[in-house]
């Protein structure tokens, strides 16, 4: 859908600027926008360096570990939460443990941790699903091919995520030349906060309608 969406949008692009003769603009927004795409990715892979040298550091000092430690122990401490946004999903089962890894990873900024905990979050409740076909678990059935209501709440709040430190972002304003690149915490807190209570709270009515 998203191919089509921004392949639709660059031929009006086009079409709009071969109608209003503005090609050489086109031309030279595409040359100069390559240029920051690259430049851009230098500075991505800067940071991402930086953030996997520091983990390198931390798992050799053995702070990896008991992170690692600490982290489970929080996780722990969302049950209440994740009851309450899940509460279809069994309590012994895995896919808690990796969508309260994946929040608390959102929650500090961490997307490249947050990633992997997603996937694995999302295959353990296509998992659910099967076993809701075969009988084995409790709750909806649904069609093969159709996402469970499980996975449209982890997927949502997922997006919405509340943000401690928005590390991408901080290092696309850095990039860009911003005075303070750091300036947005606060209000990427507060408009983080505020979108991840109108996804629980859209989730809860879209719950209880189906």
């Amino acid at each position: 859908m998203l191919n089509y969406l921004w392949s639709g949008m660059i031929l009006i692009g086009i079409l709009f600027a071969a109608f209003s003769g503005k090609m050489p603009d086109i031309t030279t927004a595409a040359l100069d926008s390559s240029k920051e795409a690259v430049t851009l990715c230098i500075t991505m892979m800067g940071v991402m360096s930086f953030w996997t040298g520091l983990m390198g550091i931390a798992e050799k000092s053995g702070i990896l570990k008991t992170a690692t430690v600490h982290l489970f122990a929080l996780s722990k401490k969302l049950e209440p939460l994740l009851t309450f946004l899940f509460p279809s999903i069994p309590k012994d089962h895995k896919a808690r443990e990796y969508i309260s890894t994946n929040m608390i990873a959102n929650f500090f900024g961490l997307g490249w941790a947050a990633t992997p905990a997603g996937l694995e979050a999302m295959e353990e409740l296509q998992k659910l699903e099967e076993d809701r076909r075969l009988g084995k678990a409790a709750g909806p059935v649904r069609k093969r091919g159709v996402a469970s209501n499980e996975m449209c709440t982890f997927l949502i709040v997922n997006i919405s995520s509340l943000q401690l430190i928005p590390v991408s972002v901080i290092a696309y304003r850095s990039q860009y030349g911003s005075v303070n690149p750091t300036a947005v915490v606060g209000p990427g807190i507060v408009a983080t906060a505020v979108s991840t209570g109108a996804a629980i709270l859209f989730c809860r009515i879209m719950d209880r309608k189906s």
